[in-house]
């Protein structure tokens, strides 16, 4: 081969120059977790010397053509300056690559897995459609079972408890966006379903001794089961006066506020109002087991 050749060659294949090659790899990276850290991994040993450069979207460009992110641009940058295998992080990234963009970083290769990523921008189907005409793209593997999605809905699915959670942690119900309702709401259910935890509890203990008395354990159960039963009946009963006494009181609480809200007029204070638009607190669920009945509360709230 002549010089002249193997100069050609060695231009046109990266990993023959006596450089580091420089492979890019992209995303959102919102909550960083470890499948982000694993895919970056990849890319980082993809060759021998590799200097790898990781580039994320901005809040404008990622809320335009993906959705609204938990962390903002500047905690997602850093969270990629503090995973070992980045070497240089590129803020700002561009949605879709392109050649001015690979000769701007010197980029020898992207990285990312081999699926097509719908180009939202309209630019092409596929955001690596560019680059892997050029030949300039390398696979990685996601990782299953671990996505931004995957944790976002483990809170919405568990949203009550993690409401609660902060609750206790001395979080206020303005900063967590909840109604003065909801909030004693919550706390009675989460009281009550402790409560219920109790009583199974024990329920389990009375089996338990029954067994270890070696009396008839179909007598035992039944007698326990029915012990329980007859409690769990009073207790449900009582828990259901407690809450429409809990209800009426906010209720006195709100008209109270509301007739303390009026002008002399007789219409209502807007800058004074304290309680958030009770509009949204049907949008999460309760379970059925938390003793409130919906229907009645519809009626009491009014229109």
């Amino acid at each position: 081969m002549s010089s002249s050749n193997s100069a050609a060659h060695h231009d046109s294949d990266p990993t023959l120059v006596d450089r580091p090659v420089r492979i890019y790899a992209d995303g959102i990276y919102d909550l960083f977790h470890f499948g982000h850290a694993r895919s970056l991994e990849q890319a980082k040993k993809l060759l021998p010397n590799t200097y790898l450069l990781v580039g994320c979207c901005n809040d404008e460009i990622t809320h335009k053509f993906k959705g609204k992110t938990v962390m903002t641009a500047a905690e997602r940058y850093e969270s990629l300056r503090h995973c070992k295998w980045v070497d240089e992080v590129i803020p700002d990234a561009p949605w879709v690559i392109n050649q001015e963009f690979l000769d701007k970083h010197q980029i020898d290769y992207v990285a990312h897995d081999s699926l097509p990523y719908a180009d939202a921008s309209g630019a092409g189907k596929d955001v690596y459609e560019f680059v892997k005409a050029a030949g300039k793209f390398k696979e990685t593997k996601r990782t299953d079972g671990i996505s931004t999605s995957d944790i976002i809905m483990r809170i919405v699915k568990d949203y009550n408890q993690y409401v609660m959670r902060n609750l206790d942690r001395g979080y206020t119900r303005k900063e967590l966006n909840l109604s003065y309702v909801k909030e004693k709401r919550l706390r009675v259910n989460m009281r009550l379903k402790k409560l219920q935890e109790k009583v199974k509890e024990q329920q389990e203990k009375i089996q338990t001794v029954a067994r270890i008395a070696g009396a008839s354990r179909n007598e035992w159960v039944e007698n326990a089961d029915r012990w329980v039963a007859g409690f769990l009946e009073m207790f449900e009963e009582g828990c259901h006066k407690m809450g429409t006494a809990i209800r009426d009181h906010i209720q006195e609480r709100l008209m109270g506020q509301q007739s303390r809200n009026l002008l002399p007029n007789g219409k209502a204070n807007d800058e004074e109002e304290e309680y958030y638009d009770h509009s949204t607190d049907d949008e999460y669920y309760y379970d059925e087991e938390y003793y409130f009945d919906e229907e009645e509360e519809e009626e009491e709230e009014g229109p």
